[in-house]
C-alpha cells in the first residue's frame, strides 16, 4: 500500500541526507518524521505533476534539506512495488477468463492507484 511507498522514499532520503553531510538522522524520531510527512507530500503531489521538491529547513542538527524529486525517480525507486500489483490483477483476469486484449480499462482503487 501507500505506507510502502512512503517507506521506500523516506530510506532513500535518508542515505541522500547522509551521503551529503555525514549525518544519520535514522535515529531521530522528529526528523524521521518530519521526512516522512514530507515524503508522503511529495507522493501525492506526484499524481498530479512530473516533479516535485521536499524542502525541509533545519532536518537535523541545523542541516537543511533540500531536494527535486521527478515522477520517473519515484517510480524507479518503487518499481518492485509497481510490479508486485500485477499479480492480483493477472489473477483476477484469468479467474474471470478475460484475455488482456480484451480489456480497455482497469480502475484500480486507493489513495495510491493514483500514482
Amino acid at each position: 500500500g501507500g505506507e510502502d511507498f512512503d517507506n521506500r522514499m523516506v530510506n532513500f532520503f535518508v542515505e541522500e541526507f547522509k551521503k551529503e553531510t555525514g549525518l544519520d538522522m535514522s535515529k531521530n524520531v522528529r526528523s524521521m518524521r518530519r521526512l516522512r510527512t514530507q515524503c508522503e507530500k511529495a507522493k501525492r503531489a506526484l499524481s498530479q505533476a512530473q516533479t516535485t521538491s521536499i524542502e525541509i529547513d533545519s532536518l537535523f542538527q541545523g542541516e537543511d534539506f533540500y531536494v527535486d524529486l521527478s515522477r520517473a525517480k519515484f517510480e524507479s525507486l518503487c518499481i518492485d512495488l509497481f510490479q508486485n500489483c500485477m499479480g492480483p490483477v493477472e489473477t483476477v483476469m484469468k479467474d474471470a477468463q478475460y484475455k488482456k486484449n480484451k480489456i480497455d480499462d482497469i480502475v484500480l482503487v486507493g489513495g495510491s492507484t493514483r500514482i
